[in-house]
């Protein structure tokens, strides 16, 4: 069971975080002419760099072209429980022929992006919004931010449970993780016998890039040694 935690600090859009997912991803299934096809091991390049999204024409046009959906699973790179964090779905229709191998763009006209958070959340996000919103300038590097600090530094993140409000109950929680890292802040999962909780860690401002991230994470952890509650649980 998934408690939801009031959040501090500001948070991404949800156009952003579509152009997150998509800019961390690493696979992704497409649908057309009925057939399912799984792409592993995608360039690293932002999945959208490859595709131009047209907005959809008055009347219906291209109903008689092939349709097209693109899904993007967004999973943590920690041992959490619950490791699916969001899902991505892109639907269209194909103006120009697709090929999981072709090295030209593909034009779709664009049907929804279609955004469904861990917490059952789901919002539709309009092509104007996926056009303005920019990929989180972590979300590249997220992975091996979180990996790294989890593998080599997890007392570190036993520290930053001094952080969280209000205390957590030392006998209630099994263990912290974190979950998640944006340009706003971190997020811990804490897992607890019958469920877990979430809690957002802001930064003291948010990242332009990620050279940033040094200098305001090691702010947190300043932050919570200055704390002196007792958050002292297992990482």
């Amino acid at each position: 069971m998934h408690v939801p935690t009031p959040t501090p600090g500001p948070l991404p859009t949800d156009a952003e975080r579509v152009r997150s997912v998509l800019a961390a991803a690493h696979s992704m299934t497409v649908v057309t002419d009925g057939l399912r096809t799984e792409i592993r091991h995608l360039d690293g390049s932002d999945p959208l760099g490859r595709l131009h999204l047209h907005p959809a024409e008055p009347g219906g046009h291209a109903e008689h072209r092939p349709a097209i959906r693109m899904e993007f699973t967004d999973v943590a790179p920690t041992p959490v429980r619950d490791r699916v964090r969001a899902r991505v779905t892109l639907t269209g229709r194909l103006l120009t022929p697709y090929s999981d191998e072709a090295q030209d763009s593909t034009c779709v006209e664009f049907g929804r992006a279609l955004l469904e958070a861990s917490d059952g959340a789901r919002s539709s996000i309009a092509l104007e919004e996926l056009d303005a919103a920019r990929p989180d300038p972590l979300a590249p590097y997220e992975a091996g931010m979180l990996t790294h600090l989890l593998d080599d530094h997890a007392e570190l993140v036993t520290l930053l449970l001094r952080l969280v409000h209000p205390q957590v109950p030392q006998a209630a929680v099994v263990r912290a993780l974190p979950l998640a890292m944006d340009r706003y802040g971190i997020t811990l999962r804490l897992e607890e016998r019958r469920g877990h909780r979430d809690v957002r860690l802001p930064f003291p401002s948010p990242l332009d890039d990620v050279e940033q991230s040094g200098a305001q994470i090691q702010a947190l952890f300043s932050a919570a040694r200055r704390r002196s509650h007792r958050n002292s649980l297992p990482a």
